[in-house]
């Protein structure tokens, strides 16, 4: 009997893993959308608290942090390519503000959108796409090397 309920687990586990990936697919594609927590529960049709906790246990942050990211790495890249200004970026990437736009950046890459834009050394011109991918990846402070914790 204990087999068949691990069995059930590991059936029901492998079904909320799908849900979860599915979430975070649809953050993928519609990061620009005004998309939260509560909507993204009522499309996979889970209560908030579960989705967080299992979007938590699956990808090792919660699906706000994982939207933030997928935004400001799609603000990394506009503002690389230089043509739209901070605030057009701002907008097109999915914040309804300059300044939570401006502290999240901050937060995430180290230095305000505009520092980030006018900083030739962030060019990725000349590199291969998949590498350039590697090398701008916004990363949270706490994971930045060398802050590791003894």
């Amino acid at each position: 009997m204990g087999w068949h309920n691990s069995g059930m687990t590991r059936a029901r586990d492998r079904t909320t893993i799908a849900v979860i990936r599915r979430v975070r697919d649809r953050i993928d594609r519609e990061f620009a959308q005004p998309l939260n927590v509560e909507e993204l529960a009522r499309g996979a049709n889970l209560s908030a608290g579960h989705l967080s906790r299992e979007f938590r246990r699956v990808y090792g942050e919660s699906p706000y942090s994982y939207l933030m990211t997928r935004r400001i790495e799609r603000a990394m890249t506009l503002l690389r390519r230089g043509d739209l200004g901070v605030t057009d970026i701002c907008f097109t990437v999915g914040f309804s503000s300059l300044g939570t736009f401006s502290t999240r950046f901050s937060e995430l890459v180290g230095m305000p959108p505009s520092a980030y834009r006018g900083d030739p050394s962030h060019s990725v011109e000349g590199i291969p796409p998949c590498l350039a991918r590697q090398f701008t990846r916004p990363v949270r402070n706490r994971e930045a090397p060398g802050g590791g914790s003894a």
